[in-house]
Formats: C-alpha cells, sequence, structure tokens
C-alpha cells in the first residue's frame, strides 16, 4: 500500500515564492553555460566589511557563545539598537522591553501574525508587496485585503477606500518605506495619516524599515517611532542584512511598542532559541561603527543607480529615479504584454534577470523590477546587451 499524504490547506493558498522560480531559470541558463547578468534577487553582491567579520572570529572563539541564547537576545545588543535608533532617528527605546532581537527581520514578520490574527482576521497589505506579508497572514489562519499602491498616489495606499466592513475584522496593516519592489519613499503626512488611521481602528501598524539606510540625493528615511502616537500602535521591523551586507547571517529586530514586542517573544520562545551569540555580539560591533561603510554603500548604489536609469531611459524604458532603496521599477514597454513574459525575453534574448512585477502582487502587474546588486560594469554590460539585442523590440513603445 502506498503511502500518502497532501500538503496543508494553509501551504495551497500559498502562491509560488518567485525568487525560488526565477533562481530556477537562472541555474538552468547557467547550466547551458549562459553568461547571466543577475538584475534579479536583492541581495547585495559584495561582502561583510572585514570589521564585521573579525568580530565574529573573535566572538565565535568565545565558548561562552555556543549556548542556547536568550530568548531576549543579549543585553548589549539591545543597547546597541537603543543606541543607534537615538542617534539614527532620534527616538528613545527601551532595550529591556521595547527591543527584540530576531533571526533576521523576515521571521520576525512572519511570526508576527501568530500572536495577533484570530481565523477570519483581516490583515491590510500593500499590493505589490514583499511576498511574506500574505504568506505570514495565511499561515495565522487569517485572511488578505489588498491595498493596491498605484503610481498615482506615489505608490502609498489610499486608506480611506478601505471599507468599514474590513476595518471591523481588520487587525494589522503592514506598510514598507523605503519600498520593496517599487522603491517608492512615504510623506511625513502620510505617516501622520497612518498613525491616526490605526489608532481610530484599533489596527497594529507592522512597519519593515529593512531599506532605511540605502538612500540618496541627501534624503533620508524616517521611522514611524518618530511620530506622535506612534507608541499606541506601531512595531517596527530593522534587519542588518542590507546596511553591512549580512543577509546571510540573520540578524534583525522589532521594535516599538512594549506589548506587540513582549507577543511576538512569546511565539519566538515557543518556535525558536535565538540569535546565535557571536552574530549578536558582531552585531554590536556592526552598530557602533562610523558612517564610513555605509556612505561608501551609498556611493556604489547611486552610480549603479544612475548608470542604469540613464540606460533604461535612452530605450524607451519610463523609469523614476528612486531616492531609496537598491531597485529600479520600470513599466514595461506595452508590445511585451504581460510582466511574466517579458522577464522570459529578457533572460533568453539578453541573458538578463530581472523581477516580473505581478511576482509581488496583481497590482505590479505591468511592471519589472530590476535590483543594482551587481557592480557598475556589469550593469553597463546589461545595458548594452539591452541595446544590441532588444533595442529593435523595446523602441517606440
Amino acid at each position: 500500500m502506498e503511502f500518502k499524504i497532501e500538503q496543508s490547506d494553509r501551504l495551497k493558498q500559498l502562491p509560488p515564492y518567485l525568487f525560488l522560480e526565477i533562481d530556477r531559470a537562472k541555474r538552468e541558463a547557467q547550466r547551458q553555460g549562459r553568461d547571466i547578468i543577475d538584475l534579479g534577487i536583492g541581495d547585495p553582491d559584495q561582502p561583510t566589511p572585514q570589521f564585521i567579520i573579525d568580530k565574529l572570529y573573535e566572538a565565535a572563539k568565545d565558548r561562552a557563545n555556543h549556548r542556547y541564547a536568550l530568548d531576549a537576545g543579549l543585553a548589549i545588543l539591545r543597547e546597541s539598537i537603543a543606541r543607534w535608533y537615538k542617534k539614527r532617528f532620534g527616538v528613545d527605546l527601551n532595550p529591556d522591553n521595547e527591543i527584540l532581537p530576531l533571526i533576521g527581520s523576515k521571521e520576525g514578520i512572519a511570526h508576527f501574525p501568530l500572536a495577533i490574527l484570530n481565523r477570519g482576521d483581516y490583515s491590510l497589505i500593500p499590493d505589490p508587496c514583499y511576498p511574506p506579508y500574505k504568506g505570514s497572514t495565511i499561515f495565522a489562519g487569517g485572511k488578505v485585503y489588498l491595498m493596491p499602491l498605484l503610481s498615482k498616489n506615489g505608490f502609498l495606499p489610499e486608506l480611506k477606500k478601505i471599507r468599514n466592513t474590513v476595518l471591523k475584522r481588520a487587525k494589522i496593516i503592514f506598510v514598507n518605506y523605503p519600498n520593496n519592489p517599487t522603491s517608492a519613499i512615504a510623506t511625513d503626512e502620510f505617516y501622520k495619516e497612518l498613525i491616526e488611521f490605526a489608532i481610530r481602528n484599533n489596527i497594529i501598524v507592522v512597519s519593515d524599515l529593512a531599506y532605511s539606510e540605502i538612500c540618496f540625493d541627501g534624503y533620508k528615511p524616517r521611522s514611524l517611532l518618530e511620530f506622535e502616537g506612534a507608541r499606541e500602535c506601531v512595531i517596527e521591523f530593522h534587519s542588518l542584512s542590507k546596511t553591512f551586507n549580512m543577509t546571510g547571517w540573520r540578524i534583525g529586530w522589532a521594535c516599538g511598542n512594549t506589548n506587540f514586542v513582549s507577543l511576538l517573544g512569546k511565539v519566538k520562545s515557543n518556535i525558536d532559541s535565538g540569535v546565535f551569540q557571536a552574530i549578536q555580539v558582531t552585531g554590536t560591533t556592526a552598530l557602533e561603527a562610523d558612517d564610513t561603510h555605509v556612505n561608501s554603500m551609498i556611493a556604489m548604489y547611486q552610480e549603479r543607480r544612475d548608470i542604469l536609469a540613464q540606460g533604461l531611459k535612452s530605450l524607451g524604458f519610463n523609469i523614476r529615479l528612486p531616492r531609496a532603496t537598491f531597485y529600479l521599477w520600470s513599466k514595461i514597454p506595452r508590445r511585451f504584454g504581460k510582466s511574466i513574459d517579458f522577464a522570459k525575453i529578457l533572460l533568453s534574448k539578453a541573458d538578463i534577470v530581472a523581477t516580473p512585477g505581478v511576482g509581488f502582487g496583481k497590482y505590479g502587474e505591468g511592471y519589472i523590477r530590476f535590483a543594482l546588486t551587481v557592480s557598475a560594469q556589469r550593469i553597463r554590460e546589461a545595458v548594452e546587451r539591452l541595446k544590441t539585442r532588444m533595442t529593435t523590440n523595446i523602441r517606440g513603445n
């Protein structure tokens, strides 16, 4: 008799995780010996700074760091996060009850709905968006309500258009500025409106601030916690992944409302055993460093942004120059149809990987996302490939 088991209904509800699909197509092209320029997944191409690596080597040799980590994280890390938030945003955080270290911010975002949602409760989720916002809601038994992010609104959700019947069952609203995938930024006016909306409707704001340090042309993103009333309704997630090229290290944190942080900690205490202590010690070193690395990183991404944006504009792409993140979000020339079709053409014709907008949600259809995570030289080569291999297909659209 054949042993047979089906996946859970929750897994059946999940859309395919787009980045895995893209990576599969890329690997197949590479297996064929093709030279692929990967502008798809947002994973920094530069190594973690050497001073951070050196600190990890030192901390990993300390036997005290080989045991289970405390659920709340090391006090020295929480204190460093508090100092960094004060220096960067002018926000005072209590390291004892307003900060919780995470195994990367994605982990915390994925677990938080488990602490808040009951079956049938709504999460208000931007579309397009980072896919775990939807997945975490589904895993918690909640319902997804999509808030369209449209160009005409600066890719900000229109809170006034959310139906009252939904608001009565809504418990969480996700926001992410600087935004992945659109690279949009939030205005102070929007943040003030959002906080008033959340307090009025008794909804928790989950703020994903992972890209706050990748910003250009003198712009500095703000934390939602800077705004009056935020302590009543906001939990904010941050990470060392993008700022210090530490995506594989898996270290981030949640901060803000004491009760929300505590509830997330309660979930985590039943699921994991905390961040490897040597990495926590190393995170402290990263947060307390001067701005040399961050300034160099910003200059690097800005050069790449300008090269790619100028090249794409010369080919007829509709590019809005981003003031933050390492992404370019572009309308697709009309004749190419759907975003997934255009992504396939880029790979087959130009050996370029880019992310179709529909992978981030139905309102991402008609767009393509390019990540600035290859060298300036490779970006120039990508533009040249588009000019020589696809110009006749792109121009005039």
